[in-house]
This record gives C-alpha cells, structure tokens and sequence, in this order.
C-alpha cells in the first residue's frame, strides 16, 4: 500500500484518509480479537453436542472465558502504553 502522503492529496484530505484508514485499522483489530476469543472460547467451552441451547455449564464458561480474555488485553494495553509513556 503506498503512503498517503506520496498521493496527490491536499493536507485536509491526506487527513481525512489517513483517519479513515486508522479507523478500518482498529475495527479489523477488533474483529480479529473477536474471532480469536470466540474460537478460542469456543473450543474450551463447548463439552457437548451443540443443540438449539447451551448447558448453564456452557453458558458460565463462555462468559468466564470471554470475560478473562477482556481482561487480559486491557491489563496488556494498559502495560504497554504505560511502558510507552515511560520511553518519552
């Protein structure tokens, strides 16, 4: 992908790209945080045959499991902009 900054742009529109691209960047992070907890969750969780409901066991475990890997990347996000601030 070539820079923005080499395009023919004006500064208002290499903004404007340049945003819009951070923005796509963050949601296709997200998405793939969401695929790997879900999979992840998922295969931990899930001890039977899927049918049209989940077990109370299941339906903890999925929770638990979502809720340890939410925070596991916050405390890991956290360290690392503090580690960042600390390097400036």
């Amino acid at each position: 992908m070539a820079d923005i900054s080499q395009q023919k742009f004006d500064a208002a529109t290499q903004k404007e790209l340049q945003d819009f691209l951070e923005k796509e960047q963050a949601t296709a992070r997200m998405n793939q945080s969401i695929h790997t907890f879900t999979k992840m969750c998922w295969k931990k969780c899930m001890t039977s045959t899927p049918s049209t409901r989940l077990s109370g066991g299941e339906q903890s475990c999925l929770q638990n499991c979502v809720d340890r890997f939410l925070d596991s990347s916050l405390f890991m996000v956290k360290k690392i902009e503090e580690q960042r601030v600390q390097m400036q």
